[in-house]
């Protein structure tokens, strides 16, 4: 079921991530000196941060669905 997607975004630069969203954390971390930066600065945009907690459901979730039948019941 769908109960137990989230959606991750990892950014990475160089072979080092530097930044990551996950919708069960709720914001953006940093994991360089660059990406604490860039946390601040996403984190700061509480609009922002709402549409990539709220992508779980509209882009997660929807694809999900469309995707489960081709590649989960094989």
């Amino acid at each position: 079921g769908t109960e137990k997607v989230r959606f991750v975004e990892r950014l990475i630069y160089n072979r080092e991530q530097y930044l990551m969203f996950d919708s069960d954390v709720g914001h953006f971390v940093g994991y360089t000196a660059r990406g604490e930066k860039c946390a601040q600065h996403f984190n700061s945009n509480p609009d922002y941060v709402e549409r990539k907690r709220a992508a779980v459901d509209w882009f997660c979730r929807g694809w999900y669905k469309t995707v489960t039948p081709f590649g989960v019941e094989r």
